[in-house]
């Protein structure tokens, strides 16, 4: 177990420097550039623009310098070193180095070409907590709903139970949450007055967007889960577990739903990821101070530290919710070994 955990963390930093490597030559190859405007920008104002933040330099040296930012971590004294009210040295992780005035600083991904207030690093810290809490929620929605659901209806096959979830389920799938969304806030929030329609803040505020975010992922869920139990259901194993006499409550959750969750974990990863990195949509709807907007934006801006920054983000959030994956599947299936 120890020697894969050391070979998938090993493999997470080769998919970054890949991802990283493609996005940045997708990014140069398209069109435009961050210094576009309505109003056409002076050839003088965008070339000082260019070399102050090094977009005048060879590709391969623009690509190596960020990376560099990144990967290398730097020790500098503990004040914070400004110029003109512009905070030079923006690193994610600041450790202060005990008996001395030093400050060991790691990852620095940038300023934000679109927003001279803050770099991709402040836009890191503010913006990813709201999200990630709302994608926390949401998943934890999508799972409460969706396996019991999907559970009810494989136990009750071809009953108005499950002719009654695979319909709400479709339900589900087929309203996005730009419909769902503003019609619970104006129920909810406007009309009944049970929750605040916008903000972010307090677990009131998290209760419609959740809901709105997870409805539809739960859908996915249930159909899947049911598909999952029938066809675990249909196994020797299972006809083996109930000739030995036991209960169909234990048959059901130590048998045949422990194997079925295995489908349903695999969607799980890549499910969270995309919740957390921000859902633009609902964010939209509901106020959400969160990383959708920028995940968006960023490429119409050709914000080039933005755009890499949150797609470093998100697959980082993917390749790790993928090893939590490979690593649970062993708990649900002890036949499978590392």
């Amino acid at each position: 177990m120890t020697a894969y955990i050391v070979r998938r963390v090993l493999g997470f930093f080769a998919v970054l420097f890949v991802v990283a490597v493609v996005t940045f030559i997708v990014m140069r190859l398209t069109p435009g550039s961050p210094f576009d405007r309505e109003k056409q920008v002076p050839e003088r104002v965008k070339m000082l623009l260019e070399r102050k933040y090094n977009l005048d330099a060879p590709l391969h040296i623009q690509f190596l310098d960020y990376m560099g930012d990144i990967l290398i971590p730097q020790i500098t004294p503990r004040e914070i070193v400004q110029r003109r009210g512009e905070i030079l040295e923006d690193y994610l992780i600041n450790i202060d180095i005990p008996g001395t005035e030093s400050t060991l600083r790691w990852m620095n991904f940038g300023p934000s070409y679109k927003s001279q207030s803050q770099s991709v690093n402040r836009i890191f810290i503010e913006r990813l907590p709201p999200s990630f809490q709302l994608g926390t929620a949401a998943t934890l929605v999508s799972l409460v709903i969706g396996v019991p659901l999907g559970t009810l209806a494989a136990l009750n096959r071809n009953s108005w139970i499950d002719y009654s979830s695979m319909a709400l389920a479709l339900i589900g799938v087929s309203i996005p949450v730009i419909i769902s969304g503003p019609v619970a806030r104006y129920i909810f929030g406007v009309q009944l007055q049970w929750l605040p329609p916008t903000g972010w803040g307090t677990w009131q505020h998290m209760i419609m967007p959740s809901l709105a975010l997870g409805f539809a992922s739960s859908a996915v869920m249930a159909r899947l889960t049911r598909a999952s139990l029938l066809q675990v259901l249909n196994e020797d194993y299972i006809r083996t577990a109930r000739a030995k006499g036991l209960s169909e409550r234990v048959v059901i959750s130590l048998h045949a739903l422990k194997n079925a969750m295995i489908p349903v974990v695999t969607i799980i990863g890549p499910l969270f990821a995309a919740l957390v990195t921000g859902s633009f949509v609902t964010e939209r709807i509901f106020g959400i101070p969160g990383m959708g907007e920028f995940f968006v934006t960023s490429i119409s801006n050709r914000d080039y530290p933005v755009i890499m920054g949150t797609t470093l983000l998100y697959a980082a959030f993917l390749v790790l919710a993928n090893l939590i994956v490979d690593l649970t599947y062993a708990l649900l299936d002890p036949r499978i070994r590392y």
